[in-house]
């Protein structure tokens, strides 16, 4: 049967069209791991609390068992740059942890506002002084959240974009550290607990709020990923107060591999 020269020439076209249209559907979606991977914040971060802290980090107290360091193993990234260090606050995060981003950056992860905040002593009062004076420093450090924090925040994020245009950055808040009512019989009071996981949902709302205004930044709420696991049930994710006193109040390794783990690969 003759088909005509036009017809011919239709039919490949379509059937190129097809081929390209199914290698461009069976072609993988592009993943983070191909470029450039950094790490950025503060202790939560880094992974105090986890243990199996790398030496070479010093008082960083990077770990092998954070979020991070699971997500760099499971990925595969071209580069790692595990930059998140202990007490960081958004100042340091900007002078100290940047210099390793650039255009190859393709994944960020970071944690890091509470230091700014205050809130290690906060916890030093609630634990040595009681009540009054706990709620008192949960204030104040509420207060400096609700009108200092964001100009940080989005100072940092700006220079993160900057640095590193082509990332896209997972913002990972903190969890509620406490049971309220819990099964804890001694330590601070539930009224102290509440006024301290209150602080959180500050945090954790301003965090937000600000990441929600650059288009390639992904807030994390780890505080769900805890629930069940904070700190006066059976099954904490979180120190209390303990030693090595750095460690205090700060996720185990099973908050950072099943609590920041799942946050951070959920919203890579």
């Amino acid at each position: 049967m003759h088909i005509p020269a036009s017809r011919r020439l239709l039919a490949s076209t379509l059937a190129v069209g097809t081929l390209v249209a199914c290698a461009l559907a069976a072609a993988p979606t592009a993943q983070a791991s191909s470029g450039g991977y950094a790490a950025l914040g503060d202790s939560y971060a880094s992974g105090v609390g986890s243990g199996s802290y790398i030496s070479s980090s010093g008082s960083c107290y990077q770990s092998t068992l954070s979020a991070a360091y699971l997500w760099q193993q499971a990925n595969s990234p071209s580069s790692f740059d595990f930059a998140a260090c202990s007490g960081a606050t958004t100042q340091d995060v900007l002078n100290n942890q940047l210099s390793g981003l650039n255009s190859s950056t393709t994944e960020i992860s970071l944690v890091v506002g509470g230091d700014d905040a205050g809130f290690t002593s906060t916890m030093e009062t609630c634990v040595l002084d009681g009540t009054s004076s706990c709620v008192s420093a949960v204030d104040t450090d509420e207060n400096f959240v609700n009108t200092q924090l964001a100009s940080r925040l989005d100072t940092l994020y700006s220079a993160i974009s900057a640095d590193a245009p082509n990332a896209h950055v997972v913002v990972m808040g903190y969890p509620h550290l406490y049971a309220v009512p819990g099964d804890c019989l001694f330590g601070i009071s539930d009224t102290s607990r509440s006024a301290i996981n209150g602080a959180a949902d500050v945090l954790d709302g301003v965090i937000a709020n600000e990441v929600a205004k650059y288009p390639n930044f992904t807030y994390g709420d780890v505080r769900s990923a805890f629930s069940g696991h904070e700190i006066c049930t059976d099954d904490q994710w979180l120190h209390s107060t303990t030693l090595p006193v750095y460690e205090s109040y700060h996720p185990t390794s099973a908050g950072q591999a099943d609590g920041y783990y799942p946050v951070l690969t959920a919203n890579e």
